[in-house]
């Protein structure tokens, strides 16, 4: 039996979820108006710590996205300064300023709601030649494509960190800085910054794959420990960094190791480390939002000595398309797309294929990263994909879950497949009909969810899986539809589309429209893809052009 304190933790967390949500007749606890002069900054530093300048790359060199994301053309390279430069500018670095009349901001290669970037990336190595002749913790900083060196540690403890796993492994730690999205958002802002969080873990699964590595969560070390391991136990204060996730990467050829870092008391050594760098302020003035602030504290990860199990997936049919680009032009020209044109169609088979992309097949990037079976699948409202009649769908990542949803949604689907659609394809149809303004309603009356080719609703398992692992569970849920939304968007890019994350939903109407009455199931991140207008308005130069070192600022892009 539970103890009465965590199940006092799983109810509030429940709590906070309710309150968190969107509803047609009021919307979430948040400010009501935009701050500006209390804008956070997006850009950590850590003034005083030694910087390593990274070296930069063309994005057209590298193998083709398909052979990437199916491991079959890549070349395996060992940790360099060249791969960690890489590696950092694929799925932490600039993509682009755009700019407007007097201001301009920065894009990344990974997406954030509102552009606002609450998540900072840390690298954890032993010695590189040109980087660092010990072993370091060391903070990327993506507008100067720098790391900023923290600490050093001694070759010993590196060498316990690193115990039975491969030869050439190296971490990548991710944080979140809350108040970057509360600023906008407020009470939602903990959803937001856990998305980001899965679109980074995405972005580095990927970026890591063009060179070569594999990536695996290593999801039982303790919230206290990761704070430990960055230095970051110290910090207080709205500004104040929460750690997130560990990433091991490893050489592909090697297989995924099945004990990390068992050892709790490795992590005590780091608190006795020097650590260099004082943590800048990004909003001269701060609001506090309770339930964000309480949600961090909830759901810390508790330590817990565990073995790491391969996850076993069945082998899949993979759709071939026509077209199969570089996948670093992918990565670096992916953007969230503003509008959709409202008339403009797309193939089945480029729908399939995206769809197809999203499942976790055996040795598939980027789903082998995560260790638990997937709870995200999508209700799919079809606007204007050729030889598909519009209307609802729904598609499983997640096929064991169909007797639930078969049992608990409304008599009136039919469940059927629809003509045309690949076999071994878990994609059903519930209702045909223009679905366009029942899109448009759920995600907030936003036009952009009705004039794309379609939109979808990520349709995660919720309840279950939080009571069984505990209140940390929560923010993994959507890591999860973070990491299946940057696929999305990068294979959006490939067929030469555009996507968009949306956050803001209205959450029970959507479950409504499915006919489900409890928490077994929550919408919990919503999509749209489709072909853009651009803004002709901005202007667009490159990442780290020497034009804008005047006047990069973080703007209200």
């Amino acid at each position: 039996m539970e103890p009465d304190h965590l199940l006092n933790q799983i109810e509030e967390v429940f709590e906070y979820h309710e309150l968190s949500k969107h509803q047609f007749h009021r919307s979430a606890p948040g400010p009501g108006y935009l701050d500006w002069a209390n804008q956070p900054n997006p850009f950590r530093r850590y003034q005083g710590a030694k910087e390593v300048p990274l070296k930069l790359f063309s994005e057209n060199l590298g193998p083709d996205y398909e052979g990437v994301l199916s491991r079959s053309e890549t070349i395996v390279q060992r940790p360099t300064f060249d791969s960690i430069s890489q590696l950092f500018q694929d799925c932490l670095g600039l993509s682009a300023w755009k700019s407007f009349q007097d201001s301009a901001w920065a894009l990344r290669v990974n997406p954030s709601s509102g552009n606002l970037h609450p998540t900072e990336g840390y690298l954890i190595s032993g010695p590189v030649k040109d980087l660092s002749d010990s072993p370091v913790v060391a903070h990327y900083a993506p507008k100067e494509h720098v790391l900023e060196v923290r600490a050093r540690f001694s070759d010993s403890l590196w060498k316990d960190l690193t115990r039975d796993l491969p030869e050439g492994t190296f971490f990548v730690a991710l944080s979140s800085i809350y108040w970057r999205e509360a600023w906008k958002y407020g009470e939602r802002a903990f959803r937001y910054c856990n998305h980001d969080v899965g679109h980074a873990i995405g972005a580095v699964t990927i970026a890591a794959a063009v060179l070569g590595w594999r990536t695996r969560l290593v999801s039982h070390i303790g919230t206290k420990e990761l704070e430990s391991m960055l230095g970051l136990r110290n910090q207080s204060g709205p500004d104040r960094e929460h750690p997130d996730c560990c990433l091991a990467i490893f050489p592909q050829s090697s297989e995924p190791p099945n004990a990390i870092l068992e050892s709790q008391s490795l992590f005590d050594a780091f608190d006795a480390l020097e650590w260099q760098g004082i943590p800048n302020e990004l909003s001269p003035e701060h609001v506090n939002w309770q339930w964000v602030e309480k949600m961090s504290e909830l759901t810390r990860r508790p330590f817990e000595k565990q073995k790491l199990e391969q996850l076993k997936y069945d082998e899949r049919t993979i759709i071939v398309r026509d077209i199969d680009p570089p996948i670093r032009k992918m990565i670096h020209q992916r953007r969230s797309a503003i509008a959709f044109d409202g008339v403009s169609s797309m193939s089945a088979k480029n729908f399939y294929s995206l769809l197809e992309k999203t499942l976790p097949a055996r040795g598939r990037v980027p789903f082998e990263v995560l260790d638990w079976e997937p709870k995200v699948n999508f209700l799919i409202f079809v606007h204007r994909v050729e030889g598909l009649k519009p209307g609802l769908y729904f598609f499983f990542r997640n096929l064991s879950h169909l007797p639930y949803f078969k049992e608990n949604s409304r008599p009136e689907f039919s469940w059927s497949k629809p003509e045309g659609c690949p076999d071994g394809l878990p994609f059903f149809s519930l209702i045909s009909g223009d679905a366009r303004e029942a899109a448009k309603a759920v995600s907030c009356t936003q036009d952009i969810a009705s004039d794309g080719c379609f939109s979808l609703g990520m349709i995660t398992q919720f309840e279950g899986p939080i009571r069984e692992n505990g209140p940390w569970f929560y923010p993994r849920l959507f890591w999860e539809s973070g990491l299946v939304g940057q696929v999305l968007y990068l294979d959006a890019e490939v067929v030469g589309i555009r996507s968009t994350g949306i956050g803001c939903f209205f959450d029970d109407p959507v479950h409504d429209m499915l006919g489900l009455k409890n928490r077994g199931f929550q919408s919990l991140y919503h999509f749209t893809v489709g072909h853009p207008v651009e803004d002709t308005r901005l202007i667009t130069l490159p990442p780290y052009s020497e034009e804008l070192s005047s006047r990069r600022g973080y703007g209200r892009g």
